[in-house]
């Protein structure tokens, strides 16, 4: 497994130069002029030609690109264009607050849609499985700013119980813990209602396979043939979707972290596109897809945890 993870490892170097590449030259595409943002209306010529020259912008594009790369080997990110801070300061106050709440989302997502696909399994056919389908189906359809909106209109302007926008400290304080609530839940319906939708099917799956037919006519109990034979290997395909999801919900987050006044990643890279700051924009996209693989690195480990079949050589 060692060798394996190495493997994987060494594999990030292309990928990331691919993705660097990939966002270098669509921030160009972008119509504007950082430069001319920089200087303001009144400005002349001249000074914005300075501000051009003392950000680099005035090189060619191969040489920009390549200056990029430097700083990035060196854990360099630039300076942001906006704010004059290094972006490596500005994106590690931002990821916490996105990535505490995409791992929340997440945990919340799989505590609820493994329950919640089993009941519908079991039930497959009856009317608790088309009304679990049913929830699951309004999950997936619903926009996650409008359940946000709703959330925050009744549990926390009508019925005063949390608060409606902001993050008060990190999810190990009750206040901070508080403050998570709305934006976990807005963040985790749909990944909810996606995982219980494929538990089922997996399950289902599962249930008709040659062995488990066996267990049965061993006259093994329902729950144990459920639990002990079918669930494990129904789960593989559900940890890849979490995996998948987890990421989604990284770099995806923008929504709610908008509706809640999150102070979060997503964010800020988005802003940062407004104005044409590209080093923000290189940097946090630089870090969700390393994220990203990292998950699924993370993902293939557990398939053998939940799979002793599954070897890594």
């Amino acid at each position: 497994m060692f060798r394996y993870i190495i493997r994987r490892l060494i594999l990030l170097i292309p990928i990331l130069l691919g993705v660097a590449l990939a966002t270098f030259l669509i921030m160009q595409l972008i119509p504007g002029d950082p430069a001319r943002m920089m200087a303001g209306l009144t400005a002349s010529e001249a000074d914005i030609a300075a501000i051009r020259a003392r950000l680099g912008l005035d090189q060619p594009l191969h040489i920009q690109f390549w200056e990029f790369l430097k700083g990035l080997v060196q854990g360099d990110l630039g300076t942001s264009l906006r704010t004059r801070r290094p972006v490596a300061i500005e994106i590690s106050e931002r990821f916490f607050p996105t990535a505490s709440l995409a791992v929340m989302a997440i945990l919340t997502s799989i505590a609820m849609s493994i329950p919640l696909g089993i009941f519908a399994a079991r039930r497959h056919g009856t009317w608790g499985d088309n009304l679990s389908m049913l929830v699951a189906m309004f999950g997936i359809s619903a926009p996650s700013f409008w359940i946000g909106l709703l959330l925050m209109y009744y549990l926390a302007y009508q019925f005063p119980l949390l608060p409606p926008s902001g993050m008060y400290g990190p999810p190990w304080t009750w206040v901070g813990l508080q403050s998570y609530i709305l934006p976990t839940i807005t963040l985790s319906i749909s990944s909810t209602a996606i995982l219980a939708r494929l538990t089922r099917s997996s399950i289902l799956e599962i249930l008709r396979q040659d062995y488990v037919r066996t267990a049965r006519s061993k006259g093994l109990a329902e729950r144990f043939v459920l639990y002990r034979h079918a669930l494990r290997n129904a789960l593989i395909p559900v940890i890849t979707l979490a995996g998948i999801q987890l990421g989604a919900l990284l770099g995806g987050a923008v929504v709610v972290e908008t509706v809640f006044s999150w102070p979060g990643l997503g964010r800020y890279v988005v802003n940062a596109i407004h104005f044409r700051d590209f080093p923000v924009v290189q940097g946090g996209v630089m870090l969700f897809a390393l994220c990203f693989v990292l998950i699924n690195l993370l993902v293939d480990l557990l398939y053998a945890f939940v799979d002793p079949r599954i070897r890594y050589e």
